[in-house]
């Protein structure tokens, strides 16, 4: 499964066996405006679906990062540190936050595949 998956809170996941990559949505970057800082979590945090684990911020706003799986925190963007606007530049890609270590069976039930997801989007305008 390389597929993204989205939440309603604009977070994506990517899930490749028992890692998964996640951060905030193409759209919820452009929404932002320019990233001017990502606070990233702690190595060896274990979170939940849905908990706040990490921060974003713009020239516009902050915002609250969800995790949207559960799992433990085993790597995190340092990139970010340095180039925050990597996060405008390629929000589902190399502007990924951090990498969980997941079990073979995520819950992903509450996630949003693209076309889903779109929806979602077109609908809040």
């Amino acid at each position: 499964m390389t597929d993204i998956l989205y939440t309603e809170q604009h977070e994506w996941v990517r899930i490749e066996g028992e890692t998964a990559s996640a951060g905030i949505s193409k759209y919820a970057a452009e929404q932002l405006g320019d990233v001017v800082y990502v606070e990233l979590p702690e190595l060896g945090r274990t979170v939940e679906a849905a908990e706040e684990v990490a921060v974003v911020e713009s020239v516009k706003a902050a915002s609250e990062v969800y995790a949207p799986i559960g799992g433990e925190v085993i790597e995190v963007n340092a990139a970010l540190g340095d180039a925050p606007e990597i996060v405008n530049q390629d929000a589902e890609g190399a502007g990924w936050f951090f990498k969980l270590k997941v079990d073979n069976t995520p819950a992903t039930e509450n996630l949003m595949d693209a076309e889903a997801y779109r929806k979602h989007i077109e609908g809040l305008g």
